[in-house]
């Protein structure tokens, strides 16, 4: 059990790490003129298939549309 729990902390460890390495990254992206916050949603949307973008963009508009927003 101890090992579990030393190996789950070094974990959480590393995580933590891995997260203020991204920080420093979207900071250095931020001061080249770059939105961070784009920069994560092409992150996000290079995760999904293009089907499910094709498919939630088509209810976007449509939904636009219907508001008078399109």
């Amino acid at each position: 059990m101890r090992q579990f729990i030393e190996r789950y902390e070094q974990l959480e460890a590393e995580k933590k790490e891995i997260g203020g390495q991204q920080k420093e990254l979207m900071a250095e992206a931020k001061g080249r003129g770059y939105a961070p916050k784009i920069l994560r949603m092409i992150v996000a949307l290079r995760k999904r298939t293009p089907d499910d973008i094709a498919e939630e963009e088509t209810l976007l508009e449509l939904y636009k549309a219907a508001l008078g927003r399109a």
